[in-house]
């Protein structure tokens, strides 16, 4: 894990040098540009891990709820004295660099989230402790969401995976995946038609269920639930969503053609992939990212510079190190026989996952753009240290996992 760790850190050094290289300054160490600054987040970022590697381990597991409070705290104060970047007013200004909270808050709720998992005897279906377990993710998720950070907010969710695994039936990450579904429907399809579609699917349900009184109140909750939600996807895109998240999303279902406005981005993204071909042009000979024809291209959109410097190629092998490091950490969650270490190595897992899926799906026009950076690979300091601490506390404990119960 941990060289996987720095084999995409090496490869996102090298592309945020390519992303915005400057000739005048050509140096790779030049502390004046990005690929300057972001060798000095690595280097701060390998200190994180190391010392990491020294803690004991069981003092994450016993200040995690302290861990967790703090940077709730923080994530109350940016929202008052933070500066706004991007739209998002959640950022600590220190001179010419910042610090995001919202990036190590989701640390903390999986450091919270797996102890509180850990110490339960029971299963977590218990409505209670679904309860509570719910309120841990969606509280900073709520005040990410306040700070106008709509894409940080919504990667909490994506530890409804780490709940599956703690015994929650598989209704509800279902329900996750449909959804998405539903609502990308209720936009396309007229409200009658959707409606039509879902009583046709309910009465199948009920035809061939067992008919008893209770299958069938719940398939008439879930229709009437469904009903509801559809009907209340247009009041959401136009009152909740920010004008311009609403106009990404509709030109991603091909509603508006915006090549100038809101598709630009995506647009250019896709011509720059495009251009790679197999083998891509080579290092520092990408026209589009060159030229900052894309823009966010060392941030949001680094997975570009990859694809036209790089080529299929190359974007296929950092793909790849990507699932191996997924794969890596389910198997190693499977292996502890703490409880605690095996629910935090599935928070990391799914929070690591949910931003590669959909960092490469915005760069590829798949899903909408909601700006969150693609891991280790990405410019900044604040994702990269948070990426780090979040890994390096599961390789910490996995190096215990015998010592550990």
């Amino acid at each position: 894990m941990a060289g996987l760790y720095l084999a995409l850190v090496l490869i996102g050094w090298l592309n945020i040098y390519a992303a915005v290289y400057d000739e005048a300054h050509h140096h790779i160490v030049d502390l004046s540009q990005k690929y300057g600054k972001q060798m000095i987040f690595i280097i701060a970022a390998l200190l994180l891990a190391l010392g990491i590697l020294i803690i004991d381990p069981k003092f994450f597991s016993q200040f995690a709820w302290f861990i967790y409070g703090f940077f709730l705290f923080m994530l109350v104060i940016v929202i008052f004295s933070g500066r706004e970047v991007a739209g998002s007013k959640g950022w600590f200004g220190f001179g010419g660099f910042g610090i995001q909270p919202a990036e190590f808050a989701k640390m903390a709720t999986v450091l919270a989230l797996a102890r509180f998992l850990g110490s339960l005897d029971v299963s977590i279906i218990r409505t209670r402790n679904l309860a509570v377990a719910v309120a841990i993710i969606l509280v900073p998720a709520l005040i990410v969401l306040l700070q106008h950070d709509t894409g940080s907010a919504i990667v909490f969710l994506a530890l409804v995976i780490v709940l599956y695994r703690a015994g929650l039936t598989g209704f509800i990450p279902l329900a996750f995946i449909v959804l998405p579904l539903l609502g990308i429907l209720a936009l396309l399809l007229p409200k009658l038609v959707l409606l039509g579609i879902l009583f046709a699917v309910a009465a199948g349900f009920y035809f061939y269920s067992n008919r008893r009184f209770r299958t069938t109140t719940t398939i008439l909750l879930i229709f009437l639930a469904s009903a509801g939600f559809v009907f209340s996807v247009d009041y959401a895109v136009n009152h909740i969503l920010e004008p311009h998240q609403r106009n990404r999303i509709h030109v991603l279902l091909g509603q508006d053609v915006d090549l100038k406005g809101a598709g630009y981005n995506v647009n250019q993204s896709l011509i720059a992939i495009g251009s790679g071909g197999l083998t891509g042009k080579g290092f520092l000979q990408g026209t589009q990212t060159k030229y900052n024809f894309v823009p966010e291209q060392s941030t949001d959109f680094i997975f570009c510079t990859i694809g036209e410097e790089w080529g299929f190629v190359g974007s296929a092998v950092v793909v790849v190190l990507y699932l191996i490091l997924f794969v890596r950490l389910i198997l190693a969650a499977e292996r502890q026989r703490s409880r605690f270490s095996r629910f935090y190595g599935y928070g990391v897992a799914s929070i690591l996952f949910f931003h590669f899926a959909i960092n490469i799906g915005m760069t590829l026009g798949m899903v909408p753009v909601i700006g969150i950076p693609l891991p280790f690979v990405s410019y900044g300091g604040s994702s990269l240290w948070a990426f780090t601490i979040l890994l390096f506390i599961f390789i910490r404990q996995d190096s215990y996992r015998y010592e550990l119960v």
